[in-house]
Formats: C-alpha cells, sequence, structure tokens
C-alpha cells in the first residue's frame, strides 16, 4: 500500500505534535510543515527532516494527499475551504472556528465534501475513551444517567495565546464537550457557572458546566486553568446497572506506604502532550483508514459545529444567569428563568 502524503500547516505546539506523530506512522509520509513564521516552520522541518515553507497556500493546495491544519483557530476555516477546494482530506483541529457564522461559512463552502473533514476531538481517540464506548454499546451500565467530566490543566496557557483562543469554553472546554456528546448524545439545555480567580487574559478561568441530554442524562463538567496537582482528568460515567470511572494517569502505578504517608504516587502525566500521546496516534490512524476506505470522517464538521453551540450556550448561561435551551443546533434561551 502506497504511503499518504501528508502536510502540516502550523509549527506551533499543536502541529509540533502532528508531525511528529505523521512520521511515526507506517501508512503516511510528511510531506512539508509550513508556517508564516520563517524560524517556526525552518525548526520544525529541520528537527524532522522534511520540507519546510512558509508559503502556506502552497501548503494547502500542493502535492499532498491529506492536510493538518494547525493554524490558529480563526484560521480553521479558510485554510480547511482552501484545503478542500483543492481536493485534500483535512484533520482540523479544534474548535471548527471562533463563532457560528465563521462555523456555517466554512461547512457551506465544503458542501458535499464534508465528509472529507474530520475534527480533532482526540479525546475520543484515547484508549479509555474507546472502552469506555465499547462498554456503553454493550449495555454494560444500562441506560446512562449522570456523567462528570473533570478538565483541569496543571498551569494557564500564556496571556498572547488566551487573547486568541476564544476564551474557556471554546478553547479547553469545547473538548468536553465534545466528550459529551460521544458519551450520552445530543444536549437539550446547557447551564453554567464561571469562575475568576487569577489575573490571566480570559474572563473565566474555571466554570462549572451542566447539561441535559435529550435522553435525559445529566452531564456535569468541571474545569480549571490551573491545578496545583498537576493535569486533572477524570470521568465517572453512572448507570442503571453500573458504573465506569476513568482516573488520572501517571508514569508508574507504583504506590508507597511508609510511617509518614500511604499511597504515596508519581505525579499525573505533565500535560495533553504525554497524557493523550496514544490518543493523537489512534486519531490520526483513523482519519488515514477512512481515507484508505473511502468514509466519512468522524467527529465531522456537524460534530465541531454542534461543540460550538454549547460553548456559545454556556457563554450565554453566564451572562444571563438562566438556563440555555439547545434546539436543532440553535440557541434558544428560555427566559432565564429555569435554575
Amino acid at each position: 500500500m502506497s504511503r499518504l502524503r501528508v502536510a502540516v500547516v502550523g509549527a506551533g505546539r499543536i502541529g509540533s505534535v502532528h508531525a511528529a506523530t505523521v512520521t511515526g506512522h507506517p501508512r503516511a509520509v510528511l510531506a512539508c510543515v509550513a508556517d508564516p513564521v520563517e524560524e517556526s516552520a525552518r525548526s520544525l522541518g529541520e528537527s524532522l527532516g522534511v520540507p519546510w515553507t512558509t508559503d502556506v497556500e502552497a501548503a494547502l493546495t500542493g502535492d499532498a494527499d491529506a492536510v493538518l491544519v494547525c493554524s490558529p483557530t480563526a484560521l480553521h476555516g479558510p485554510h480547511t475551504q482552501t484545503a478542500v477546494a483543492a481536493g485534500k482530506h483535512v484533520l482540523m483541529e479544534k474548535p471548527i472556528a471562533l463563532d457560528l457564522a465563521a462555523a456555517d461559512a466554512c461547512l457551506a463552502a465544503v458542501g458535499a465534501n464534508a465528509a472529507r473533514v474530520m475534527i480533532g476531538f482526540n479525546r475520543r481517540f484515547s484508549p479509555e475513551a474507546l472502552q469506555i464506548r465499547e462498554r456503553l454499546d454493550a449495555g454494560v451500565i444500562g441506560p446512562v444517567e449522570q456523567v462528570t467530566i473533570i478538565s483541569r490543566d496543571p498551569a494557564p496557557p500564556s496571556d498572547a495565546y488566551l487573547q486568541g483562543s476564544g476564551g474557556l469554553f471554546k478553547d479547553m472546554t469545547i473538548h468536553d464537550f465534545d466528550m459529551a456528546r460521544f458519551l450520552v448524545g445530543d444536549i437539550a439545555a446547557v447551564h453554567a457557572t464561571g469562575q475568576r480567580t487569577s489575573d490571566i487574559a480570559d474572563a473565566h478561568d474555571g466554570a462549572v458546566v451542566t447539561l441535559t441530554a435529550v435522553s435525559g442524562a445529566v452531564v456535569v463538567i468541571i474545569n480549571s486553568r490551573h491545578c496545583a496537582a498537576g493535569y486533572d482528568q477524570r470521568m465517572e460515567i453512572f448507570g442503571r446497572d453500573g458504573s465506569i470511572e476513568q482516573t488520572n494517569q501517571r508514569a508508574t502505578s507504583l504506590r508507597v506506604h511508609t510511617g509518614s504517608a500511604t499511597e504515596a504516587a508519581d505525579a499525573y502525566l505533565p500535560f495533553f502532550l504525554e497524557r493523550y500521546a496514544r490518543a493523537y496516534a489512534t486519531e490520526l490512524d483513523t482519519f488515514l483508514g477512512n481515507i484508505a476506505r473511502g468514509v466519512p470522517q468522524s467527529p465531522s464538521l456537524a460534530d465541531g459545529r454542534a461543540a460550538l453551540v454549547l460553548a456559545d450556550a454556556a457563554a450565554e448561561s453566564i451572562r444571563t444567569g438562566g438556563t440555555v435551551r439547545v434546539e436543532a443546533g440553535t440557541r434558544e434561551p428560555n427566559g432565564g428563568g429555569d435554575r
């Protein structure tokens, strides 16, 4: 089987992760990395021994079979549209856009070719998430009634990053919104409480969001931009016949018991790069496999839009103090009366 040529657009942190993952895949070859900042493009290209360029347009429309769009969020849609118009398959990093108008413009532009685009909700591809989904599909715990998702970063990103990120809900919670939909299906209502405990360049550095699914299941998402204990990623899924728990991961499973401490253990894995390394690899493998089989990509552009709807609804809930109804991809405040 011939290897697919893949271009990576964006040589920042996430672009570097994807580029390295491509180089390690047996069915892919990294055709080039592109970034308008010459130092970034050169550094990543030379570190991996692949061609690099500052001509992003050339990378999007060149001889690659697929493009991984890892540019700043505001460019996700435009870059994806250019690549799809040039006949490429695209893995677009989350979120789909900074607002619904831009998301809808992207969906309209790609039209019938939307099936060629995967949204980078990598957490769906972690071994734990895949096993959870398998068990839910098998009915191991019966109908899901309650889900708790805890997601806390070890420390906030830079203010420069935050200023273009779209805020907590579109940058960070967006993963948890997608995971909620992955676990319980479509969401009917959103209620959010925001927190601000630091001076970072964001309206909120923490939040608690309650989602009510169409099925009746309730999902509680707990987020924070900082956590003294490290990268805190946990879930519990509770059903009629049992529950499933996803705990934090450490470098080893060693536990030490002494006269001064019990259950002493290694620190949590440092950050998402380490925690979700296998998820990124599985995500890429699935993306390439879908291309080879000619089947639609998933998570889809529609999934990206649905998560963005929830992000907007959470922000609206904070503004109004009420629950926001989510119906058929729209946001409809219920008058701010339900709490």
